[in-house]
């Protein structure tokens, strides 16, 4: 769902073909398409049980992938042209709700409420992704993507941003806003690093986290930007556009997963051991055994 300029300029960015193939991928393992039965597929985001909840967001739904029954069904529709997916510690689903520029939580019953409305009395651009950090504060990116579907002017905000949202939910505040476009957004299952990705500005950059929710020594991780991200157990990131790429901890590239779609958007680990990357890519759905597990799994 990004401009196609936006889309070239990564995709020739992030022309990196495979550097140590089989770290990541498991041995026989390869892509399996689940579905292709979407408009286009993001956010994808695992429950406790290791089930896999994303969007087909021109078709505003959330679908989800059963880890018991390895089937899909349809868990919200309408949901407010819902983009980002991220879970609490709670099983509640946190969405980027970019019909209304909204932030959401959704209840296990699929009953949802307005978490955030605006900024200093303006509207958001569009949460487009978001990461939960382990006390429940909330960081999101705020990228300024036009759609067909909106009633509104032109951006009211004069950044796009990453902002966020402490853990009592009382303000928001901007973290980031020295970015092009940020978009991708990932942290560490301890709490302490934060990855965002510049789409625009073609790069990904390392925070260090404080308690407040302030973000220091920033330095950049990598020259790629993303769409989605995620991180497994291992400190490796996990960045999407071209396929999926996987950068070290040191930031150095050590796979990449060809993905045979026009656009790679998103990424997270699920299934009942977190060991099997999902990949959410134009009109599909699709699945690869990994050796490493999702990041915080046991």
């Amino acid at each position: 769902m990004k401009l196609s300029f936006l889309i070239f300029r990564l995709l020739a960015a992030s022309a990196l073909g495979p550097t140590s193939e089989g770290a990541i991928v498991a041995a026989g393992a390869t892509l399996e398409k689940v579905s292709g039965a979407f408009a286009f597929t993001e956010g994808p985001a695992a429950d406790a049980s290791g089930s896999v909840f994303f969007t087909d967001q021109p078709n505003d739904r959330i679908m989800k992938w059963s880890a018991d029954t390895k089937t899909l069904s349809t868990f919200l529709q309408p949901c407010g042209r819902s983009n980002g997916l991220c879970f609490d510690e709670k099983g509640n689903l946190w969405a980027c709700a970019d019909e209304k520029n909204e932030l959401w939580t959704i209840d296990p019953k699929g009953k949802h409420k307005v978490a955030v409305r605006e900024f200093h009395g303006k509207l958001l651009n569009g949460p487009n992704d978001l990461w939960i950090r382990p006390d429940g504060g909330i960081y999101f990116t705020d990228p300024y993507y036009p759609r067909d579907y909106w009633h509104r002017g032109p951006a009211e905000q004069d950044h796009q941003a990453v902002y966020y949202l402490g853990s009592d939910r009382k303000e928001l505040v901007r973290a980031i806003e020295d970015l092009e476009q940020p978009n991708g957004i990932i942290g560490t299952a301890d709490g302490k690093l934060l990855y965002v990705a510049d789409i625009k500005g073609r790069k990904t950059f390392r925070y260090e986290i404080q308690r407040d929710g302030s973000l220091t020594q920033k330095a950049l991780f990598c020259g790629m930007g993303s769409d989605g991200m995620t991180i497994d157990s291992a400190g490796n990131v996990y960045l999407t556009g071209r396929g999926v790429t996987v950068f070290g901890p040191d930031g150095k590239q050590i796979e990449h997963i060809d993905v045979p779609e026009p656009w790679t958007a998103n990424v997270c680990f699920g299934g009942k051991e977190k060991q099997t990357l999902f990949i959410t890519a134009s009109k599909g759905l699709y699945m690869i055994r990994t050796t490493v597990k999702g990041a915080g799994s046991q």
